[in-house]
Order: structure tokens, then C-alpha cells, then sequence
């Protein structure tokens, strides 16, 4: 991921409304979610959601797709991969039982 990329992502997820919406996101998996329904699981207005669902969009950190009359937005889950990659990229200084803790933790509370 090149540091523009990386800089566009992480300012993005730099605010709680967009933070809770991409994970709100993560949470739907690839089933994904209507706009609606994201605004009424997190208490988010329309106008506003939609400015974030943008912000998020253009950060290449979601994507939607229409079903009817819904858009339905989903985390990019490839997203989520090359940031954590990204930022464990040069962890460590070449010793990895320092980041032994971080993974054990990443691979038994995630997914």
C-alpha cells in the first residue's frame, strides 16, 4: 500500500462517525448493509451518514452495490488486510517474538 493510500485510509477512520460505520461494516461481513439500516443501528442521520458512507467511499475503504431501490455498502475486507499489513510491515526491527503477542491476539479475537 503506497503512503498516500495509507494516509487517505487512516484519515478517513480519523473520526468516531466513520469509525463506527466501517466497523458497524466489518461486523455485516459480506452480506453487507442498507443505508438505512447503518442509521438506525448507530443513531447516524440521513444527510450525515451519506457524507461519511462518502468520505469512506472515496478512501477506498467501502464499496456498494443497488439491490431494488437499496444501495447496500460493504467493508472491503482486502482494505482492512493491507492496513494491518501496512502498519506491520516493518514491525519489530527483524525480532518478531516482539510481535508475537500482537498476531496471537489479531488471529483469537478476530474473524
Amino acid at each position: 500500500m503506497e503512503l498516500t493510500d495509507s494516509v487517505a485510509r487512516f484519515s478517513a477512520l480519523a473520526n468516531e462517525s466513520r469509525l463506527a460505520v466501517f466497523r458497524f461494516l466489518i461486523r455485516c461481513g459480506h452480506d453487507g448493509c442498507a443505508a438505512g439500516e447503518i442509521s438506525r443501528q448507530l443513531g447516524i442521520g440521513a444527510t450525515t451518514l451519506s457524507a461519511q458512507l462518502s468520505i469512506l467511499t472515496q478512501a477506498n475503504l467501502i464499496t456498494r452495490r443497488r439491490e431494488g431501490r437499496s444501495l447496500i455498502y460493504l467493508a472491503r475486507m482486502e482494505a482492512v488486510s493491507e492496513m494491518v499489513l501496512y502498519l506491520m510491515e516493518d514491525c519489530c526491527e527483524g525480532r518478531p517474538e516482539i510481535c508475537e503477542p500482537i498476531l496471537t491476539a489479531f488471529s483469537k479475537e478476530t474473524c
